[in-house]
């Protein structure tokens, strides 16, 4: 439901952060590569170029949302402590258990956010996700993490 003189809180948001990730990045591109000219581009180019289309789109969008009205926000403060816990046990546990526990604590964790999911789900999961990650990274990319790293 839109009120009387709200926002697009989500419009606003959304291209404020891509006006902010577009102009970060061209101005990156800008000092960091070389640019060359138009008929030889340098490396930078590219990069600048969709970084300015990427801030053109951000501030349409967020012009966008400053001219329009929208819903109010609603922040579940339950989920965003739990997934953000998550992320945190991930970095934690990653290196001295290996990445299958790490998968499974954020699996554990984050299922907390909404307690929709039955044990028998969690537990699906997080082995659901455990194999893939086992497949993606040792087998098909052949990356060096260890499954499991049981410190001694």
């Amino acid at each position: 439901m839109a009120g009387i003189g709200m926002r697009e809180y989500r419009d606003i948001i959304g291209g404020g952060f891509l006006l902010v990730l577009g102009s970060s990045a061209a101005i990156h591109a800008v000092t960091s590569l070389r640019l060359g000219t138009v008929w030889q581009m340098g490396p930078g180019m590219f990069p600048a170029a969709v970084g300015v289309v990427i801030a053109l789109l951000g501030t349409v969008i967020l012009i966008g949302g400053l001219r329009s009205s929208g819903p109010r926000i609603e922040v579940d403060h339950r989920s965003m402590l739990f997934i953000s816990l998550s992320v945190i046990a991930f970095a934690a546990l990653i290196r001295p258990f290996g990445f299958v526990p790490a998968i499974v604590a954020v699996v554990a964790i984050s299922s907390r956010s909404d307690a929709r999911l039955s044990l028998a789900g969690i537990v699906l999961l997080a082995g659901s996700l455990s194999m893939i990650g086992f497949l993606i990274f040792q087998v098909g990319l052949n990356i060096p993490l260890s499954a499991f790293n049981w410190p001694r």
